[in-house]
């Protein structure tokens, strides 16, 4: 069953620059957790990454995740959030990186794509959301 963002923590997704510490899962089964920018879309959470990626290839295999995004302006405001993904779309991911270099790093083009990279969106849908602050 789908959980949702509280309203009172959804700049945190939306408007902020925070970043979100992404959890996935290896083969063997041990964690890997990456920084990400991260949009928002509904009720779910998107993030942008480039094939051949270790998130990559971890959300491909497990659909399973974990977000934890701590308000840059006060450590003590956050969100946790467990979810699943339940889609994956190459089309429009180079747009939708730009659109992430805009709200991060304020320029119209995301600046350190790699020649011949596949830009990719996953859609998590989060299951159980806890906040504080």
């Amino acid at each position: 069953m789908a959980a949702r963002i509280p309203e009172k923590f959804r700049d945190l997704v939306t408007t902020k620059k925070a970043f979100a510490h992404l959890a996935t899962l290896m083969p063997d089964g041990s964690a890997h957790v990456a920084p990400v920018w991260v949009d928002f879309e509904g009720d779910r959470i998107l993030i942008n990454t480039a094939r051949g990626r270790v998130k990559d290839r971890n959300m491909e295999r497990d659909k399973r995740v974990a977000l934890s995004i701590t308000d840059p302006d006060n450590p003590y405001r956050h969100v946790a959030i467990r979810g699943r993904v339940v889609g994956v779309t190459e089309t429009g991911a180079d747009q939708h990186i730009d659109k992430l270099a805009k709200k991060y790093m304020g320029v119209d083009k995301y600046p350190h794509r790699a020649p011949g990279e596949r830009r990719v969106i996953y859609t998590i849908e989060p299951v159980k959301v806890g906040t504080m602050g």
